[in-house]
């Protein structure tokens, strides 16, 4: 029986810029960054969480050159198909917070039935939303 989810992925166009949004400006931390040779397996994730996020630029080895372009396209426009959801302790002081640094938002936070939310995207057009769950 599946018992968690331990890995997600994500693409992105440029890891280096995606460590530096999802570590620096988020507040991930690095889990794995190694060379395998035929692509930078690197990983982020919520300090203190084993669940790790894939910053995949797409390429081989999961698909040729042509569909690498097609999904960069994709992820250019917004469109790759990315998503990942964050939960904060406090929604409002979390959205402050990254404002300050200068992250663009696609909407602020909303009163909502199970809590209050935001979104944001990646610098690649990944969705993005937190959440300060109702208790």
């Amino acid at each position: 029986m599946i018992t968690s989810t331990r890995l997600s992925s994500i693409f992105v166009l440029d890891q280096d810029e995606a460590l530096d949004f999802y570590c620096n400006t988020l507040g991930l931390e690095v889990k794995v960054d190694q060379d395998l040779g035929f692509m930078r397996w690197l990983t982020v994730g919520v300090p203190g969480d084993d669940r790790e996020i894939l910053l995949e630029r797409p390429g081989p080895p999961s698909m040729d050159d042509a569909t690498a372009e097609q999904v960069r396209e994709l992820v250019t426009k917004g469109a790759g198909g990315g998503w990942i959801g964050f939960d904060t302790d406090d929604a409002r002081r979390t959205y402050d917070e990254l404002a300050a640094k200068g992250v663009e938002f696609t909407d602020g936070p909303s009163e909502r039935d199970y809590g209050i939310d935001f979104g944001l995207r990646d610098p690649f057009g990944n969705a993005i939303r937190v959440v300060q769950r109702r208790r």
